[in-house]
């Protein structure tokens, strides 16, 4: 659960590489494109430019190197031809990759065209929630603060927060302790302690938080098919506070937040 400098320099350059894939897939038109072609230009990418391993493909059966989920999907959306992404959706890429033996995982939500100003709002309150999260990251503080930060501000503007997924330690294993829910209360759960890696993925409902999953054991969409969006960072525990390991180039983290 506990890394060593070594490792979580391991990890952030797995961190690194995923910021890059991010950072191609901004420059690309998502409008029109199947979700299947994404996923291969994403498998393109990780493995030729970034020379590492896309974590998700084979992981619990799972065929894919990504999720992609839009609109009303929640979470592990699968990847498929027959799947073209629409003007106005927005889509949820979740991705992690696999290098010197250490994975990270990160999750954006991307605006396709001309998208509604509910759906907007929802997006941007989404990442919001991620990052109020992750501001309470410090040594000392508790796998509970990250979750209350997180429920209370999406209910601040209405939205739900979804409680059948959380956050994960991460590491050698996609899936590790601890596990990081996305509402609590402060001041309870895990003790973080410098050297945790773990993330912070927080999914964010316009309407009920219940979730239902279809037939195909892994498309997760919302119970009254309204809107979902999800943003996630892998972050490690510093002796000062929290460092993003999936940091992109585009985003700025405050300096309050920072290691």
């Amino acid at each position: 659960m506990v890394k060593t400098p070594d490792e979580i320099a391991l990890m952030r350059q797995a961190g690194a590489l995923l910021a890059r894939v991010f950072e191609m897939l901004d420059d690309q038109p998502l409008l029109g494109r199947s979700t299947l072609d994404i996923n291969d230009l994403v498998e393109r990418f990780i493995t030729i430019e970034c020379a590492a391993r896309p974590a998700s493909k084979g992981q619990y059966g799972f065929a894919y190197v990504l999720n992609c989920s839009i609109n009303a999907t929640v979470c592990h959306g699968v990847p498929d031809a027959g799947t073209i992404v629409r003007d106005g959706d927005i889509i949820n890429l979740d991705i992690t990759l696999e290098k010197d033996g250490f994975i990270a995982d990160s999750s954006k939500t991307y605006l396709v065209g001309a998208v509604a100003p509910s759906a907007r709002r929802l997006v941007q309150v989404a990442q919001e929630a991620m990052w109020k999260g992750i501001a309470q990251v410090r040594p000392g503080g508790h796998v509970g603060d990250i979750g209350f930060a997180i429920e209370r501000h999406a209910k601040k503007h209405g939205y739900a927060v979804v409680r059948e997924f959380c956050g994960h330690g991460i590491g050698r294993e996609m899936h590790e302790e601890p596990q990081v829910l996305h509402f609590g209360r402060p001041g309870t759960g895990v003790l973080l302690r410098e050297g945790m890696t773990f993330t912070v993925e927080p999914m964010i409902n316009q309407g009920t938080r219940r979730v239902t999953t279809a037939d195909d054991g892994w498309t997760v969409t919302t119970a009254d098919g309204k809107l979902s969006a999800q943003f996630e960072h892998t972050v490690a525990v510093t002796a000062t506070g929290v460092e993003v390991l999936t940091l992109r180039r585009d985003e700025r983290v405050p300096a309050a937040r920072r290691a």
